[in-house]
């Protein structure tokens, strides 16, 4: 399913951030989102995966085959690495979880605590979970946070895999992935500040 957002406009605590952004993001495309800090890229991933509502345009082809990641790693501490990828497996009624396994290289960890492992084998073990939700569209922000280079291979492999099965991945990111993908830099729709209106009562 294609992904569509068009004329968006989205807000970070009720204050615009960016405005009449349009793009579309077709099956086995990646579309990476540059600009710099603060520029509102998390506040548009958020928007898309329809966690907050736009103040205008709308995203079309989303919804339930959206699957999410941002900064934090959704593990449960007390849980194995297995156990935490058959209950995600089990919230998104998908079935083998050693793919994810194999992809993230955590087959030598599969009996460790979430909560004892490194901050870069939490972020595997946390981008692993993109693989058993069976959802067709990645919409990650910073995803290679904690990674070495040697895992960040290993991600941008997982995500050249799911693209040639027909997914599709929204990607928020300062480096280069090495994948065959447009950019889009929200620069240019970065919104223009505008004071409130002031209450003629006060005047």
């Amino acid at each position: 399913m294609t992904l569509h957002a068009q004329n968006l406009s989205v807000a970070r605590g009720g204050v615009a951030v960016l405005e009449g952004l349009s793009f579309e993001l077709a099956p086995g495309s990646a579309l990476i989102l540059r600009g710099p800090n603060g520029s509102g890229k998390t506040t548009l991933l958020r928007t898309v995966a329809g966690l907050q509502p736009p103040l205008a345009g709308r995203v079309e082809g989303g919804g339930e085959d959206i699957a999410y990641a941002a900064h934090a790693d959704g593990l449960k501490a007390m849980l194995s690495v297995t156990e935490n990828l058959l209950f995600w497996a089990s919230v998104f009624g998908t079935g083998d979880i050693a793919p994810a396994l194999r992809a993230f290289d955590l087959e030598g960890l599969t009996d460790r605590l979430a909560g004892t492992l490194s901050a870069g084998q939490k972020r595997r073990l946390g981008l692993a979970r993109l693989m058993v939700t069976g959802r067709a569209i990645w919409v990650l922000d910073e995803p290679t946070v904690s990674l070495d280079a040697a895992s960040v291979a290993l991600f941008a492999a997982a995500v050249r895999a799911h693209l040639g099965q027909g997914g599709s991945a929204l990607i928020a990111t300062h480096i280069d992935l090495g994948l065959d993908a447009d950019v889009l830099d929200v620069s240019p729709y970065r919104a223009v500040w505008r004071a409130p209106e002031a209450d003629e009562a006060f005047l």
